[in-house]
């Protein structure tokens, strides 16, 4: 990568491309509020809106503007700007041997010999403020094997960073300035609450364009892109491009819930889909990010797969709902319980299991240690087992929970 290109890494329509995760953030704005044509008259228009449920909304009760918004919020973006080492040093082999004739090729059209040495490559990102003292959020793909991270501010100001704590799994990260006070605070909103068709808007530094806006509505919820065992996505319309992730999606109470993280493209480009990392998944790794500087996930000690119509009539049962138990890890939390190949996880922890996406989730989040009650499915019948959750290994490959 070449100075002052871009980190990115799009979903393809075909699978999934190399590059690198894009931000997102769509508006609020005054589209959608439907108004009495005459809500002095009664007229037909409104009539006919009554009488299919449909609330007539006065002028003065329309969604707050995007200026307002822009002007409120744009302070606490920041852009990010990152200085990663690539090792192709005076160990880096020569292609074709020492006798290599490119070495000629390299010295005699361009005055030097073939590169050495570790090459510099700048990445450019978004980020925003949590706390006064300049704490910043971002995604973890943003800062991720930077040598060096400079933060500017909304009013120009530029500062060096360091990372208190990343999640690779999440693709989030926490940074930090020094030196700062007073700075103004993104709130960090409820995304459960968030409804699809809702306006959102995004702020972030697309192509180095630093707090540029865009706008676009809540496209769906709950989306899994096969970035990993965690995927829970906001999915966008806004506008999206390289040098947005890690930027704010922000509904139109002015609240971030979610942070932008990535596209799906087959160039590249946006094509109004986009996805955030909702952020009440993020709120739940704040506190260890901080502390401890990485996050800690429950570890269960099983293989799953999907329950499909056709596994579900071989084992007899009258529903698709939960996960099936395809290995058990010898010694691990789930052998200890007593849990089998050929179960079905339908509710850990009180909480229902209606997708085999659902329990990776419902594990990490709970703290290694805890006693667990898990409902199963085995031979048709109802079985609840005690399972004291373990502790996830970081070298453990997460899309199994083994």
């Amino acid at each position: 990568m070449t100075p002052g290109s871009f980190r990115s890494r799009t979903f393809g329509l075909y699978g999934v491309v190399a590059g690198g995760l894009l931000s997102i953030l769509a508006g609020t704005g005054t589209a959608g509020v439907i108004e009495s044509p005459d809500s002095r008259t009664g007229s037909a228009e409104s009539n006919s809106a009554q009488a299919f449920g449909v609330r007539t909304i006065a002028a003065t009760q329309s969604l707050q503007d995007f200026t307002s918004l822009a002007k409120q919020l744009g302070p606490i973006v920041v852009n990010i700007a990152t200085t990663q080492v690539q090792r192709t040093g005076q160990d880096a082999p020569v292609p074709f041997g020492e006798d290599d004739p490119s070495g000629d090729f390299w010295q005699r059209f361009f005055g030097a010999p073939i590169p050495r040495g570790p090459q510099r490559q700048q990445g450019l990102g978004s980020g925003f403020i949590i706390d006064r003292n300049g704490t910043i959020l971002t995604n973890y793909h943003v800062v991720d094997g930077a040598e060096k991270i400079v933060v500017t501010l909304s009013d120009g100001k530029s500062f060096d960073a360091k990372v208190l704590g990343k999640d690779q799994k999440t693709d989030v990260a926490v940074i930090q300035i020094s030196g700062q006070q007073d700075l103004p605070v993104a709130t960090l909103g409820d995304s459960d609450r968030l409804e699809v068709g809702e306006w959102v808007m995004a702020i972030g530094n697309p192509f180095g364009l630093d707090h540029t806006v865009t706008t676009g509505i809540v496209s769906a919820k709950g989306r899994h892109i096969g970035a990993g065992p965690y995927d829970d996505f906001i999915q966008t319309d806004a506008s999206i491009n390289p040098g947005n992730s890690g930027g704010p999606l922000i509904n139109m109470r002015g609240e971030v819930i979610g942070i932008n993280s990535a596209i799906f493209s087959e160039s590249g480009g946006n094509i109004g889909i986009g996805f955030a990392i909702p952020t009440n998944l993020v709120k739940e790794l704040l506190p260890q990010l901080r502390d401890k500087g990485k996050v800690v996930r429950g570890y269960l000690g099983t293989a799953i797969q999907k329950l499909t119509p056709e596994i579900a009539d071989a084992l007899e049962l009258s529903q698709t709902q939960g996960a099936l138990v395809t290995e058990i890890t010898d010694g691990g939390p789930a052998n200890r319980a007593g849990m089998k190949p050929g179960d079905v996880i339908v509710e850990f922890d009180g909480k229902a299991i209606k997708d085999t996406t659902d329990l990776p989730l419902q594990v990490a989040r709970t703290a290694p240690g805890k006693t667990v009650a898990v409902k199963i499915l085995r031979e048709s019948k109802e079985v609840m087992l005690s399972l004291t959750v373990g502790e996830m290994n970081e070298s453990v490959v997460a899309d199994s929970n083994k």
